[in-house]
């Protein structure tokens, strides 16, 4: 089981780690051995199309589904060896919210406080602050049935945290908000990191993994098309390239002969080449501007997002369907 290795130089347990994880469901193969290895105190962000088995990977870890073969440890216990501890030790979130909207926000709270044994005086404490922490003190006296879907969420959240889980398991959280709610919970999963809570994110926006994933793994027919860092993936894809622009048609024809591999726009006078975007390539080209006498009225640097990452690794998008809310 991979692991991770302590200053101290002694190995210790990822907070999730999986090798040869399989699920079917009857002729269909959901997860085809997949291998993670997720550090503690880290986000990490499973993509993929839908039916890439993205949600019954999240089922299988956080035990309400059993995988067919493979092994996997969640917080340092054997998934199929000891379920209750990894129970214990980890809270879910999906994209349809459990809280109970016909009571208020504050008694969904203490009810899960209940759920945890926790006592009276214990479960009003902890309620209330969670409350304040994801900012719902001032609703929470109002039935949860009035919350907008950015405060059921973040409610949702609390109820998790209620627990003390170390690890959270979001399944698509920020599906359905409008742009700012969808800020707010980017800021409360970095909050959690920084608490040292470890969260495995599942997601349908790629701009999201981005932002937030330490590490990102591709999900594509029940198995790891790529993972790592957002930028390792981005430059598993060629395309980047730098585009100068001329307004002068004479500087643009010099340079469009003294520089090598340009794509002519003679119509835009612009000139593409193929770059990775590093700095020392960018200051190689700036370097052969200037010993030609050549000077640019603009210069842009185009390197490939995760967009094209996922669409290299998955396919193509459908007609209609907009590449930045694929799942």
């Amino acid at each position: 089981m991979p692991t991770s290795m302590k200053g101290d130089g002694h190995a210790a347990p990822a907070a999730v780690s999986t090798v040869g994880l399989r699920k079917s469901y009857g002729d269909k193969v959901v997860l085809d051995g997949i291998d993670l290895h997720i550090p503690a105190g880290s986000v990490f962000a499973l993509l993929g199309p839908n039916g890439a088995g993205k949600t019954t990977a999240v089922k299988i870890l956080s035990t309400l589904v059993t995988a067919d073969g493979g092994q996997a440890q969640v917080a340092g216990h054997d998934l199929a060896a000891d379920p209750q501890a990894v129970r214990a030790a980890i809270g879910v979130t999906g994209q349809f919210s459990a809280v109970d909207g016909l009571i208020t926000g504050e008694e969904n709270m203490l009810l899960m406080a209940d759920l945890h044994h926790l006592s009276k005086q214990e479960g009003r404490r902890t309620a209330a602050e969670l409350l304040a922490r994801l900012d719902l003190t001032e609703a929470a006296k109002k039935p949860a049935a009035t919350y907008s879907g950015g405060m059921k969420r973040r409610l949702d959240i609390a109820m998790t945290l209620v627990g003390k889980p170390r690890i959270i398991f979001l399944d698509e959280p920020t599906t359905g908000l409008d742009p700012r709610s969808r800020h707010n919970m980017w800021q409360i999963i970095r909050e959690l990191v920084t608490g040292g809570v470890t969260v495995f994110l599942t997601t349908q926006y790629l701009e999201e993994a981005d932002q937030l994933a330490d590490r990102i793994a591709v999900l594509n027919d029940g198995r790891i098309a790529a993972q790592g860092s957002a930028e390792e993936l981005k430059r598993l894809i060629p395309g980047g390239h730098i585009r100068l622009r001329f307004t002068d048609p004479a500087a643009y024809q010099r340079a469009a002969t003294a520089l090598d591999d340009v794509t002519r726009d003679d119509e835009a006078l612009a000139l593409r080449l193929p770059s990775d975007g590093s700095q020392r390539e960018l200051r190689t080209l700036l370097d052969r501007l200037d010993s030609t006498g050549l000077e640019a009225d603009e210069l842009t640097v185009h390197t490939p997002d995760l967009d094209d990452v996922f669409f290299a690794l998955t396919g193509p998008a459908t007609p209609n369907q907009p590449k930045e809310a694929l799942r």
